[in-house]
């Protein structure tokens, strides 16, 4: 009698494991799903936002462009609108000091976090739903003239 090919016992082996297979994905899908939601791993709420600007001294980088920032923005946070990130003079040139990036909604903001940690900057925040979620936080907003 010929021994089985290999092909035909992975089929095998995966019909009758499918529900391990199955349960395995899940799990997994359920442990990054919270990091995914939020907008990756390097995402902060505006609560925690709050906590490494008092704690840490974190620096808030607005990286949207003029007219948005004017029209409102984090108390204290610079604009450093996205195109202009790379070799702009307002960032921080001490670059272990926590950065937290902001934007209308996140998406320019993650952007900006993958240059700046090309740039060499260690601890690159993302404000998880951007400008949206700072003030449904009801936290402070300014407007430039």
């Amino acid at each position: 009698m010929a021994a089985p090919c290999a092909g035909t016992l992975r089929v095998k082996f995966l019909l009758d494991n499918w529900y391990w297979i199955v349960t395995a994905l899940v799990s997994g899908g359920a442990l990054a799903w919270p990091q995914l939601g939020r907008g990756g791993a390097n995402a902060v709420s505006p609560q925690e936002a709050v906590q490494l600007m008092n704690r840490e001294k974190a620096v808030v980088i607005d990286v949207c462009d003029t007219a948005e920032f004017a029209a409102g923005h984090v108390v204290g946070s610079r604009n450093i609108p996205l195109a202009t990130l790379d070799g702009a003079k307002g960032l921080p040139s001490n670059k272990t000091l926590p950065v937290v990036l902001v934007c209308a909604r996140g998406s320019r903001a993650q952007r900006a976090a993958g240059v700046l940690k090309k740039l060499g900057h260690e601890r690159v925040h993302v404000l998880a739903g951007g400008m949206a979620a700072w003030r449904e936080a009801s936290l402070p907003v300014e407007k430039s003239a």
